[in-house]
Order: structure tokens, then sequence, then C-alpha cells
């Protein structure tokens, strides 16, 4: 159904074929989201220093412990410059604020300990050490954290390093009198595992962090749209509280006006003046009393709506197009439609809901709530070409989306532009011919971002109801069309009655 795009949220998702993927790599590149700015400084200065004690252990281990006849002070020189690395940047970190993250300067740390490692393995035997297994740590953190074209190049740049450890390396250190030679084969299937790893744990990394962004974003789009709607039904209190402070100065006024009609002779312009003034005095009392009235007094903009009513609400906005719209309420024989809760959630779900189905409905859409014992069911159901198959499954998901048929969006079009067309001049007696019928999409809708349906679902489901899809009612050789179901119980939905509710004393 809807997805959206920042800031606007009425976009579509699939209903068929997949979105169109990029023509090129470069164009996929530059099509990617920018995603993480990057770890802490301080987080990476954490970091360094658990590896140079695993190297120092390691080194220090097997010269003195295994007797292995590695180069010590050359291994030791190049964790040396790890160490001095990280003095810096502790230096650096107290002159800054080091808990900021920021891209270039992870991709920069990254890109030293993996060019530091490297040179540690080549003085350690190459793809014959089986640390080099680490080389995949600096790329998978570069592949959560970085944005896409800094983790590429810090991946290109340790299958560089794999290359050349593979080329070139010192023997492997082992005991004195000696000497392991691992097959070339073997060296090769190292590496090959080493790309591999390096590959396959970059991806996956990506894949998640990504997802979890998006993810992200979509709640924080989410909370904004249910505060943007709370913000809106919050002028209806401050309406309120205007009204009664401005209920004073205003019933002043009339008494003023009121003395100065009794001091005046009846048709002098004075008396004229003050009749006037106390007819628009009571019209702005009016006004108030209107702002001023409870949810009680018959004001849907409040607390509670009458269930038809709320249907119409989410329904007449797509109204005067093109489409039939049918609004019905199906409730037990001899009981009222019930009143429900005016919540932002609902109002804004059912909303986006109804406006997909308009969206791609060719000529009907109905809005039908069924009302049983337990249960409030609305049904919005539309007679086109309904959810194709490879979608269902992912829908609700975010961005999930391609571009819509958006028919209500062309109708709006066609009318905006036939009623800001110049009109031809007119001879007298001459009829003039209706404007031709528009045929081709005027401004189709944009290419959402795909959460316009996840936003109503989570909406929705804050509310306690459960929303279902599937296809419509449509007949044998017609479109399916698709169907939207959202399930509440009662309770969760309803305005309790006040006559049914036990009254203080606990009288029987």
């Amino acid at each position: 159904m809807s997805s959206t795009e920042a800031p606007s949220l009425s976009q579509p998702p699939h209903r068929t074929g997949a979105p169109a993927a990029p023509t090129g790599a470069m164009e996929a590149l530059r099509d990617q989201p920018r995603r993480g700015r990057g770890l802490s400084l301080r987080t990476l200065i954490v970091l360094r220093w658990l590896a140079i004690v695993g190297q120092s252990a390691a080194i220090l281990t097997a010269y003195f412990a295994l007797h292995f006849p590695l180069p010590l002070w050359q291994c030791l020189t190049v964790i040396g410059a790890s160490a001095v690395m990280n003095l810096a940047a502790m230096a650096r970190a107290r002159r800054i604020d080091g808990s900021l993250a920021d891209g270039r300067q992870t991709a920069a740390q990254l890109g030293f300990d993996i060019l530091q490692l490297a040179t540690l393995l080549a003085l350690t035997g190459g793809l014959d050490n089986p640390f080099c297994l680490l080389l995949v740590a600096p790329v998978t953190i570069a592949a959560a954290a970085l944005p896409s074209r800094q983790a590429l190049a810090l991946g290109l740049m340790a299958l560089v390093a794999v290359g050349v450890l593979f080329s070139w390396s010192l023997p492997l250190p082992w005991r004195m009198h000696e000497h392991l030679e691992l097959p070339t084969l073997y060296r090769f299937g190292m590496g090959l595992a080493l790309v591999t790893g390096v590959l396959f744990t970059a991806g996956y990394a990506w894949k998640v962090a990504a997802d979890a962004e998006k993810l992200e974003l979509a709640l924080a789009t989410t909370q904004d749209v249910l505060q943007r709607e709370q913000r809106l039904a919050a002028l209806g209190g401050l309406a309120a509280a205007a009204a009664h402070e401005l209920g004073t100065p205003l019933a002043t006024i009339q008494v003023v006006a009121k003395e100065l009609l009794r001091a005046s002779p009846p048709d002098s312009p004075t008396a004229e003046d003050a009749a006037l003034m106390l007819q628009q005095a009571e019209r702005c009392r009016d006004i108030l009393k209107q702002l001023s009235a409870q949810p009680e007094e018959g004001d849907a903009l409040y607390a509670d709506v009458d269930l038809k009513a709320l249907l119409e609400e989410v329904a007449e906005p797509h109204r005067g197009f093109d489409l039939a719209f049918e609004t019905a309420v199906k409730a037990p024989p001899g009981q009222p439609v019930p009143r429900v809760h005016r919540l932002p959630e609902v109002i804004h779900g059912l909303s986006t809901l109804v406006e997909n189905a308009a969206d791609f409905a060719n000529s009907r859409v109905r809005v039908t709530a069924v009302v049983d014992a337990g249960w409030i069911e609305i049904d919005i159901v539309d007679d086109g070409p309904g959810f194709a198959s490879e979608i269902l499954p992912r829908l609700g998901e975010p961005y999930v989306t391609s571009r819509p048929q958006a028919k209500a969006r062309r109708a709006l079009a066609a009318q905006i532009a036939a009623a800001s067309a110049p009109a031809a001049p007119r001879k007298k007696g001459r009829k003039v011919a209706p404007p031709p019928p528009v045929t081709a999409p005027i401004a189709p809708s944009q290419g959402g971002m795909g959460l316009g349906f996840f936003i109503a679902r989570t909406l929705l489901e804050r509310t306690g109801g459960k929303v279902s899809v599937g296809a419509g009612d449509g007949e044998k050789g017609q479109p399916r069309g698709a169907r939207v179901t959202v399930r509440w119980p009662r309770q969760a939905l309803e305005v309790a009655d006040p006559a049914l509710e036990p009254r203080a004393g606990g009288g029987t």
C-alpha cells in the first residue's frame, strides 16, 4: 500500500512489479543512502589498545615461551607505531569532543589498522600465519559504521593486502632446528578463504546495519507523524483555553456597548455604532462558544466520534474524483452504531490506507465497518490490480515500494490543468467545444521511500488493532482488487457508555 517520501507521507508501495534497478554499478553506489558517520574516536582508541595488548602478548609468547625465531624488534617496532598512533589519537580526543563520530576519521584509523596488521603478518609468515584472519575485523567494522564508499575503499585495501601477503612474506616462525613449509595450494586456499571471509562478513555487516538504520529512520518518521497529529489535536485545547480567557473582556465590551446604546438618541450615528458593536460582540461570543465546546456537546474534533462519521472523515478528502466511495457500518440488529475514540493514530493510519486504495482503484473504493459483540473491524477494498504475490510476504516492512498508478492524483492534476488553461476567444452565437479528455498521466506520484504502509500499520497497532491484507472480492475475469482489514477489540476503540458504568456509592 502507501509509501512515503520525506517529508510527504503518501506514496504507495508495490502492488505489481518490482522497483526499477539502477543501470550501472556507479549509479547503484551513488544511490546508496548516507549511512553511519563512523565510530567515536574514544571507541577507536579502546579497540586499538585491545589490539596492541593482544599483538604484544602473541609476539612475546611466541618468542620467549615457544622460542620461535621471529624478528622480535621489527615486530615490536610495528606494534610501537600503533601505540604512538593511539597516543596521538588520545591527544586529539582531549582537544576535541572525542565522543562525536566522524566518518573520515574512522576510515583513516581503520586504514592504518589494516596497514599495521598486514605489515605485522608479513614479518611473521604472511598467509601461513593463522592470525591473518584478523584482517576481517577492520573491514567488518567499516561496513557496519561507515558510508558505502569508504567501506568499499577499506575492503579493497584489505584485499590488496591479502594479494601482497600471498606474493611475499617472511617464513613462518617455527621451532628451532625445524622448518615448516606449507604447500602453495594450501596458501592459495587460505588466501581464497580470507577473501571470501572479508566479502561475506563485510557484506553481512553492511546489510544488517543498513536494515537497522532504515528501521530506525522509519520509526523516527512514524513518531514525527504521530507528534504532528497530536499537536493538531492539541490545538482544540488551546482554542478552548483562549475562548475562556477572552470571555471576560468580551463581556465588558458588551456591557459598555449596551450602556452607550442606552445613552444615545435612537437614530444617531452613535447608537448605530453601539448596536453594531453589540452585534459583533455577540457573534464573537458564539464563535468562542464553538471553540470551547466539549466532546459531549457534539464537536467531532475532540475526544470521540460516531463510527460512521469516522469513516466519512477518512474518505472525504478523496471524493470528487472519478472514483465511487462507499462507506457503511454493519452493527448487530437493534444496537446503535458505537462511538469510538478519535485517536490521531487511527485517523492518520486509516487515511493512508484509503489514499492508497484510491491510488490503485479503477472505479470504486469501499470502506466498511463491521461491529459485533467483541470486535470492531474496518475493511478497505478497491477494485484495482491487487497485491502482487511476491510483495505480500514483505508488505508491512519499510522501504517496499514502486511507482504507483496514482489515479486520484492524476484526476486532480487534470482538473487543475483544465481550470488554469486560458480560455479561447469566443464568438457570439458560437458554441465552444468541451476540452478533450485527459488520457495521459499529468502528475504521476513520486517514487516514495516505502514507509507509508509501514507507518500506517505501526500507528494502528499502537492503538490495539491488527492489520491484515489479502485479495479483494473481484469476480472472475475482473481485477481482483486489494483488501486491507484492521481489527480492534471493542474496548480498545469504543467509548464506554456512561449509563453502563458503575456509580459511586456501590448501591445495587
